[in-house]
């Protein structure tokens, strides 16, 4: 199995994060606990659907991810979140397609938390690259144990016998998957084994690549899907929380509820008391309904002493960030050659540039929620959407204050996850009520609580210097970044160390340490204390990436008009596969040369550097790798867009993205990820942005909070390069290239240089006029 953790850090951190929980029963839903019924339908569009996912007869399960049945209908084990990318898909035709069997016979189960599926995370564009080897060797087990039998019972050699849809042939007689089962297997196979089992050529690959029918598209058209927010328990309350003034540190002087108490439904208010520190100073208000709840909310006072982080604001972080920069604070990147002091002591000249970002927000669709109850067998069970089971786990026994084998996750899909539900906190007010009052409490945020509850996406500071000698090359380069760490919140055991022994977030310094060769490169990651104090720093779909390709990018852009070259020619010259640019086996085979082939692709897709449009209209361009060195996804955008240099008003007309994710699972899933991240890209580089006031964001609704929208959405073009290479992320790399491009284009048509996201129309304006 390829290392889950090696974008974070070594293995030996795995088990601090290893979850605990109850086995879940293959045979008929809500069996095993008594559990409710819709409950078990949550994340099973089989179930929803009324198709027949109890085995039939007998079963063989060559590996804990799948059994067959006598019937030879397949159900594949999912421990990814769905949250609109059809994982489940993509994931169960990788074993389908080793396997041999037939579409219509898989089904998926998206398992509920149990210890013997691992580390369960749905992030970091990881799903399809990390189950890829995984489930291809569960099929090829499954594969070559029905060859072995079959070869058995007709006395013959294995070599000689074929797999395919399913059946076992030897070119005159067959036998289906299922008849066999039905006469008895056992076959396990050692880790050895598997690793030693012959997988299809890639040629022979007949589902992989190829459009398949979503295995849970029609539960979420005709409505069937079931979510958190319809979780229901017999008997459950509903909650609803009043949120401190900070984040950390508030505390409960006291609560009134008197002029509650005449509401119809209105029950009580708690005030939780939290072991594991995830929600201080919470108030939960419960009711008979969600609408009784709110309603007494709303007539509730209650008098907080808040933290020391009351007065905070956006300024005051940047102001921190500049200040760590201009320290010795951070860590040192692993880069070939870290240390610049001489190519800067040398230089002829030099290029300084600082790029800023805002805070952003998830909002995504579906507000955060969670239903908790203990079962009869004194088992605690959540119910909610999550990403990622194995983080919140521990804190909820914290909370809850019982072993990690006496709560079991409930796994719903998503309305929407983006990051935000990798960190599970929601969960825990919900616990802590229930709890509280003995009862089953379904708490639900309004949207406005959702987003002052928000594991945001922090402001971030950077700096970058390049130093070139008396020919104009390039001999030195440093990136320096600050913001909030969401690892160092939320898991700092998966935190690696740099050069100098200090540890760093990967997920805030990612794309920093790129490809191109720079000579000496200096990477240094620094964590605003005073963000992590503020607020607590979450992964939003990209995280660091998200700001550090902005920098370089636009920063590469810099340089190359700086030296008086064509900016795409300047990045190709340095994207030379040299030394760690080179690449390695088996994610970035190739190296700096595939990121080269994606920004020519994309220059000849959108005619980079034609000469005949409109005046104030320009083609910027953008070169990225994804989410990491360690699963890099190379991606190039170019973007033509129009400034109205009267009032700064930014129309993006076009977009172009060329993709190599090495081998692509789901064609159909993988356009809708990349389009999908290129217009939040969009979104977050010209609408979303919010500030911190008084220790919280000032956004909480829509109606302040602009997203992209419908009427502002441009043509897109996307192209995947044709690879045999193993697949890697695209629910992420697609939104870090959007904003360098769009500044470069901006420059291109006004002369004007933007560092600062979001770019607004008076940013532009002013740029243009200064």
């Amino acid at each position: 199995m390829v290392n889950l953790t090696s974008r974070l850090t070594g293995s030996d951190t795995q088990t601090h994060m290893t979850r605990r929980g109850f086995m879940v029963s293959m045979a008929a839903a809500g069996a095993a606990f008594g559990f409710p019924n819709a409950s078990n339908a949550a994340m099973n569009p089989a179930v929803a659907s009324g198709l027949p996912i109890t085995p039939t007869g007998q079963t063989f399960e060559p590996s804990l991810w799948y059994w067959i049945d006598a019937d030879g209908q397949v159900n594949v084990n999912i421990i990814r979140a769905e949250m609109g990318q059809h994982v489940g898909t993509a994931i169960a035709r990788i074993l389908a397609d080793e396997l041999e069997v037939a579409w219509e016979n898989v089904h998926i189960t998206h398992v509920d938390s149990a210890e013997k599926w691992g580390l369960m995370v749905t992030g970091g564009s990881w799903s399809v690259w990390q189950s890829w080897p995984v489930y291809r060797q569960a099929g090829a087990a499954g594969r070559t144990a029905f060859i072995e039998a079959a070869a058995a019972k007709w006395g013959v050699d294995g070599s000689t016998l074929t797999a395919r849809d399913g059946m076992i042939t030897d070119g005159n007689k067959s036998i289906s998957y299922g008849d066999l089962v039905a006469e008895g297997l056992d076959r396990t196979f050692t880790q050895d084994e598997l690793a030693a089992l012959p997988l299809k050529p890639h040629a022979d690959l007949r589902l992989v690549g190829q459009d398949v029918h979503p295995l849970d598209l029609d539960t979420k058209t005709t409505g069937q899907a079931i979510y958190g927010l319809d979780a229901k328990v017999d008997g459950m309350v509903y909650g609803v929380p009043m949120l401190p003034p900070t984040r950390y540190g508030s505390t409960v002087n006291s609560v009134d509820d008197s002029a509650a108490k005449g509401i119809k439904g209105y029950l009580e208010t708690v005030v939780l008391d939290d072991p594991s520190g995830t929600v201080p100073g919470w108030v939960v208000v419960l009711g008979q309904t969600l609408y009784a709840a709110r309603s007494a909310a709303l007539e509730i006072s209650v008098d907080w002493a808040a933290g020391e982080t009351a007065n905070v604001s956006e300024d005051d972080i940047q102001a921190r960030g500049r200040e760590l920069i201009n320290s010795d604070a951070g860590s040192i990147l692993h880069t070939e050659q870290p240390d610049t002091a001489a190519a800067f002591d040398a230089a002829a000249d030099t290029l300084e540039a600082e790029y800023t970002t805002q805070s952003v927000l998830h909002f995504q669709m579906e507000p955060v929620n969670a239903t908790v109850f203990q079962n009869a067998d004194g088992i605690w069970e959540t119910h909610a959407g999550n990403q990622w089971q194995s983080l919140i786990l521990p804190t909820l026994a914290a909370a809850l204050e019982v072993p990690a084998d006496k709560i079991v996750m409930r796994s719903y899909m998503l309305g929407g996850g983006f990051g935000r539900r990798l960190n599970g906190d929601y969960i825990v007010p919900a616990a802590l009520a229930a709890k509280a009052v003995g009862k089953p409490v379904k708490l639900v945020f309004s949207r406005e609580e959702d987003a002052q509850f928000d594991s945001i996406r922090s402001p971030s500071v950077q700096k970058l210097r390049m130093a070139f000698d008396a020919a104009q090359a390039v001999t030195g380069m440093e990136h320096h970044a600050t913001a909030g760490w969401p690892t160092q919140a939320l898991a700092p055991g998966f935190m690696p160390k740099g050069v100098n022994d200090e540890p760093y977030d990967p997920f805030a310094i990612d794309g920093a340490d790129h490809w191109y060769t720079v000579g000496s490169h200096r990477v240094r990651a620094i964590s605003n204390d005073l963000a992590n104090q503020t607020f607590r720093p979450g992964w939003l779909r990209s995280v660091g990436p998200g700001w550090t390709n902005f920098a370089v990018e636009s920063f590469m852009d810099e340089a190359a008009h700086k030296v008086g070259a064509d900016p795409l020619q300047f990045r190709l010259d340095h994207l030379t596969a040299e030394g760690m640019n080179a690449g390695s086996e088996p994610n970035a085979v190739g190296g700096a040369t595939r990121q080269a082939a994606v920004l020519k692709r994309v220059a000849e897709m959108s005619g980079y550097g034609k000469t005949d449009l409109p005046e104030g209209t320009s083609i910027g361009i953008a070169a990225t790798f994804g989410q990491s060195r360690t699963m890099p996804t190379w991606t190039a955008a170019a973007v033509q867009l129009a400034v109205d240099a009267e009032t700064g008003d930014v129309e993006v007309q076009k977009m172009w993205l060329a993709f190599d994710c090495g081998t692509v699972v789901d064609p159909d899933g993988a356009r809708a990820q990349c389009a999908g991240a290129a217009l939040w890209g969009l979104s977050m580089a010209l609408h979303e942005g919010t500030r911190i006031e008084n220790g919280n964001v000032v956004d909480l609704n829509l109606g302040t909070y602009m997203p992209l929208r419908l009427a502002d959405v441009p043509e897109m073009e996307i192209e995947f390069i044709e690879s045999a290479q193993v697949p890697v992320g695209l629910g992420e790399p697609g939104t870090t290239v959007i904003a360098p491009a769009i500044a470069n284009a901006i420059f291109n048509a006004t002369g004007a240089r933007l560092r600062h996201l979001p770019i607004t129309s008076d940013a532009v304006l002013s740029a243009i006029k200064s």
